[in-house]
């Protein structure tokens, strides 16, 4: 089993930045690959980013546009989502998953989710 908690979410103006952390338990999680998606209420949960288990590739929804950069850190069980030049229209519910598939920007590829983290760009 593998356990996932995300925090770093919050209130940032829009053009600031925010930095989302994913710490997970269970010796598994190196070998699996992991992403972040997120969640307006009352909307479809859509991808945001993913990275494989060895950190590359990664891949990126097409909204990103080169404003955020998805990391892992194995040693630590840890995975970030770095995110700058934020938008309202980023606000969401920030959720980190793993799973089996490496790489995968289909929800139901991932079997472990977080609890989500709120995140909140002001106009």
């Amino acid at each position: 089993q593998v356990q996932l908690v995300e925090s770093g979410g919050g209130l940032v103006q829009a053009g600031g930045s925010l930095r989302l952390s994913c710490a997970a338990s269970g010796r598994t999680f190196n070998m699996l690959g992991s992403g972040w998606f997120r969640q307006v209420a009352g909307k479809k949960r859509e991808f945001v980013a993913a990275i494989t288990w060895s950190s590359s590739p990664a891949y990126y929804a097409d909204f990103v546009n080169g404003r955020f950069t998805i990391s892992r850190d194995n040693a630590k069980n840890t995975m970030d989502l770095q995110m700058n030049s934020l938008e309202p229209e980023d606000t969401a519910v920030y959720y980190c998953a793993a799973g089996t598939v490496q790489g995968s920007s289909y929800d139901g590829d991932y079997t472990y989710w977080g609890q989500g983290t709120q995140v909140t760009v002001s106009s």
